[in-house]
């Protein structure tokens, strides 16, 4: 609507939040005692951002004046395979996290509110990966908000919370 009428706009596009694995998705005891991660990606790569960036590099863009002005501009912090978000894990909370990636199918059966439309994010993110991990270009993002955070850096800042999320 805003282009049909010709108002100035910037598109801004996100993609998954770090913050899920401390709310909403964190590191799960499974029933074997380790700790795992469960996203249907399979080995893509997934694109992530610490939230508090999403508002900083929105500033950024707002600062900038008129640059941007019919642009879209996609963000992410980090390109990581659900292996290496494991490892990441692993590292700060002191045990191995594995990575368990069920299939889309699976993951929309799991029993918990939203299953279904993660599913179909995750699904739209692995089937167009190539693409999607593209158009977020770290370099530009970090020329935007110099502080981004990548996914080592964002478990640092928050390992305390990491590790209270599994308490």
């Amino acid at each position: 609507m805003f282009t049909k009428y010709g108002v100035p706009t910037t598109f801004l596009r996100t993609t998954f939040y770090f913050d899920a694995f401390i709310n909403g998705m964190p590191p799960a005891r499974g029933e074997d005692g380790r700790l795992t991660i469960s996203m249907p990606m399979a080995d893509r790569l997934l694109s992530g951002i610490a939230s508090e960036d999403i508002g900083r590099t929105a500033f950024a863009i707002l600062k900038r004046g008129t640059e941007f002005i019919g642009e879209t501009v996609s963000i992410a912090g980090d390109h990581l395979t659900g292996k290496e978000y494991a490892a990441g894990l692993s590292d700060v909370l002191g045990e191995e996290v594995v990575y368990q990636p069920p299939t889309w199918e699976d993951y929309r059966a799991f029993p918990f509110p939203l299953a279904i439309e993660f599913s179909n994010m995750f699904q739209f993110y692995a089937e167009d990966a190539d693409r999607f991990t593209g158009d977020r270009d770290l370099a530009k993002v970090r020329a935007l908000n110099p502080s981004l955070q990548s996914f080592a850096t964002w478990l640092e800042a928050h390992k305390d919370e990491l590790k209270s999320a599994q308490n």
